[in-house]
């Protein structure tokens, strides 16, 4: 995706925040934007992953007329006996599972039929990628979401019915564009540094400033003994002690570029620690 296509994205994805918030604070509202966008990611990933395990297995999108179906959900369907076999495959080679129940598609489907069970659903989904998905990987992963709050609806259908406009918007928002890891990422950073900056002093709490981030970045990627002689080829690991949302950390992975880093360490005090495999 061009520069000017990612920027288009986020400057999108920033609109449906700025619309949709109303009164709630942008603190708060960034934090439902966030989960939902990386839902996405998770859910992408997945299935691209799940795609290339079961080869020729896989069903034709094209065969699926439900729109909340996916392919990954067909094949459940059709294989019950295989679903533990195959599950704990994709525990070993993607290193998380998410249920055909739960993946952005069916989510999005729920949002554009105003589904009743939408926040439920979600509820459940989030519980289970956190505790289920495998070991502790996602433990904590959406601790800051909080979708039993009065500040999206006084009750669960006034809740439901704002959820269900929060993700029908951010779908067709994401509907044009690309969605690679990549793609979201900048979109995800985007978002960030538009609610950052109007945080003030909180921001530091989760963001770091983009041109500051690009300066400790390449300080980092420096060969330390000798730094005349320019960026490092490969660092071994690279740990940030406080790494708030973890934008500095995926800033120098992608200053040292594919496979340039072993391992990405990153620990907060208001979030769960974090350890990444760059």
């Amino acid at each position: 995706m061009t520069e000017s296509k990612q920027k288009q994205l986020g400057i999108i994805l920033w609109s449906i925040a700025e619309e949709l918030r109303g009164a709630m604070n942008a603190d708060d509202f960034r934090d439902y934007m966030l989960a939902f966008l990386f839902l996405r990611y998770l859910s992408d990933n997945y299935e691209r992953a799940a795609k290339k395990e079961l080869g020729r297995d896989y069903p034709n999108p094209d065969d699926i007329s439900n729109g909340g179906h996916s392919s990954l959900s067909l094949w459940y369907e059709q294989n019950p006996d295989d679903k533990l076999a195959f599950e704990n495959q994709m525990r070993r080679k993607a290193h998380y599972v998410v249920l055909p129940e739960y993946l952005w598609a069916n989510i999005a489907y729920m949002a554009r039929t105003q589904s009743n069970e939408l926040l439920n659903t979600l509820q459940a989904g989030f519980k289970y990628i956190e505790n289920e998905s495998f070991q502790s990987t996602f433990s904590g992963l959406f601790s800051e979401i909080n979708l039993g709050s009065d500040k999206i609806g006084k009750d669960y259908m006034d809740r439901n019915s704002t959820l269900c406009k929060i993700i029908n918007k951010i779908s067709k928002g994401l509907k044009e564009f690309s969605t690679n890891g990549d793609t979201l990422g900048d979109a995800y950073e985007y978002l960030i540094s538009q609610f950052a900056a109007g945080s003030g002093k909180k921001a530091g709490e989760f963001y770091t400033p983009q041109r500051i981030s690009d300066i400790l970045s390449a300080i980092v990627a420096l060969d330390s003994q000798e730094p005349k002689t320019g960026k490092q080829k490969y660092l071994g690991s690279v740990m940030d002690f406080a790494c708030g949302s973890g934008s500095l950390l995926l800033n120098i992975r992608k200053r040292m570029g594919p496979g340039g880093i072993g391992k990405i360490y990153g620990q907060e005090k208001i979030l769960p620690p974090i350890t990444l495999r760059a």
